[in-house]
């Protein structure tokens, strides 16, 4: 049996297109988390102390439809307090509107 080294990596084999967001357990999490879980291909899962969003492409949090969701008005900035980390490029394209991309070359559109 031989034993495969990094350097023996194709860089396509290591490439993912998945990003994600974990949040900690709040109500507010709570409502994001039913809010996402209705969109194609979210993949929600929840822990003890947190909850956790995975995706494979670009998750577009839409901060009207959570507001509504959770009757009051709610921020990108809100958003940033709820969320504890996230894997794949986040941008704020607006006050109203985070997208996590998992493809870095899709994200740097919105590159300054």
């Amino acid at each position: 049996m031989s034993t495969q080294t990094f350097k023996d990596l194709d860089r396509q084999d290591t490439i993912s297109h998945r990003c994600g967001v974990t949040m900690n357990d709040s109500a507010d999490a709570r409502v994001i988390a039913e809010v996402m879980e209705e969109k194609p291909g979210i993949e929600v899962l929840h822990y003890p102390a947190m909850i956790r969003l995975d995706t494979e492409g670009k998750m577009i949090f839409d901060m009207i439809e959570i507001s509504e969701a959770i009757g009051r008005e709610f921020t990108a900035y809100d958003f940033e307090v709820v969320m504890s980390t996230h894997y794949g490029r986040m941008v704020m394209i607006d006050e109203n509107k985070v997208i996590v991309f998992g493809d870095q070359d899709e994200a740097l559109q919105y590159e300054e």
